[in-house]
């Protein structure tokens, strides 16, 4: 029952008054002479709620006692004559009604902005749960004032919904790349009986529909299973994907440096080198990967080619889904490589961005953390 009527209206109102109160007895204790507890001087009128209230009069507050400000301090006599406090103690009382009102505030400003940091830290931590298939943290919705309570609702039930939706589009991702394997199965067992001068080519697209496959399942696996970052030797990862495209007969080469080992999943790492790779033999005819130590302990993938280029305000287009950049046509693709190894490469902490050569062609750059 109580909860009903608990409001932020009702919170402030009751810190106000609470506050107004406190103030006013502090500053009568300090700056009036002979105020305080257990002095002879009766309290003073305070505020009421209601009227005539515990700590306020009835009627009419009665006439001050006649006051005696000391030696050598001179009377304040106001405008109506009655006798008032001397400047130094009504500065006094200004300054300690100033201190307790302040201190009132900055208490309620924390009990009141309680809920909103609670709120804050969850949106903070949905992203992060949520991307690594976890339950949402739920907040109490028994807690704090109505409105609180309201707001705690809604944030829920819109976590419940991001994670349903999740769900179901890492089920859907699994589910085709599953379901995928078995005409790829039947057609592998078709080409056998075809003649041998048709094979190596429907072969080899068969065996990159088959990695493309394998590569999407270890990368959700790794999000669903919550599997944590860890050491991996860049290098020797660029070398092999390398030493795969270059067996198929492509122009690619490799110049690795002394680098430290980084901080990833290896799955979602060979996801975005593929990529990357990919890119610069479709769109440059070959690739140059170089790995390297940068100074600030980051290790720095570089993928070069002699392709066009990109225009520069065109840029951070490429990196949306679905976005196909004006001369892109005559290759294939719908435009999500490069936004899908943008989100893995940010999940783990790595930075990936584009950049034109000075000589021509483009260079991808992909800073990976330390391990």
């Amino acid at each position: 029952m109580l909860k009903r009527f608990d409001t932020l209206f009702l919170r402030l109102f009751v810190l106000m008054w609470v506050t107004l109160v406190l103030s006013h007895l502090a500053a009568w204790s300090v700056a009036v002479p002979g105020g305080g507890p257990g002095a002879d001087r009766p309290l003073p009128t305070l505020p009421s709620l209601p009227p005539g209230g515990p700590f306020g009069a009835a009627g009419p507050a009665p006439p001050p006692p006649p006051f005696d400000p000391g030696p050598g301090r001179p009377d304040r006599v106001p405008r109506d004559g009655a006798p008032g406090l001397p400047a130094g103690a009504l500065w006094t009382d200004y300054a300690v009604r100033l201190l307790v009102i302040a201190l009132g505030a900055a208490l309620g400003a924390r009990w009141l902005s309680a809920p909103m940091r609670r709120l804050s830290r969850a949106a903070s931590a949905l992203a992060g749960q949520l991307a690594g298939g976890a339950a949402p943290a739920p907040l109490d919705e028994q807690r704090g004032t109505r409105e609180v309570r309201a707001t705690a609702a809604v944030f829920n039930a819109m976590a419940r919904r991001l994670q349903e939706q999740f769900d179901t589009r890492s089920l859907h991702m699994a589910a085709l790349s599953h379901d995928l394997r078995t005409p790829l199965t039947r057609l592998r067992m078709r080409l056998a009986r075809l003649p041998e001068d048709a094979l190596p080519g429907a072969v080899a697209d068969i065996r990159e529909m088959d990695e493309l496959v394998d590569g999407t399942l270890a990368v959700l696996r790794e999000q669903r299973d919550d599997e944590p970052a860890r050491p991996v030797d860049a290098a020797a990862l660029v070398q092999a994907l390398v030493d795969d495209q270059a067996e198929l007969g492509h122009a690619v080469s490799v110049q690795a440096e002394p680098a430290p080992r980084v901080r990833a999943h290896p799955a979602a790492l060979r996801r975005i080198l593929a990529n990357l790779l990919g890119n610069a033999l479709k769109h440059g005819g070959g690739a140059r990967l170089s790995v390297r130590a940068a100074g600030d302990g980051h290790t720095e993938v570089l993928v070069d080619d002699d392709g066009p280029g990109i225009a520069p305000e065109q840029i951070e287009r490429a990196f949306q889904p679905w976005v196909r950049l004006p001369g892109s046509a005559a290759n294939p693709g719908h435009g999500l490589g490069l936004a899908i190894a943008r989100d893995l490469a940010e999940r783990d902490g790595a930075e990936l961005t584009l950049e034109n050569r000075t000589e021509g062609g483009l260079r991808a750059r992909l800073r990976l953390p330390p391990a």
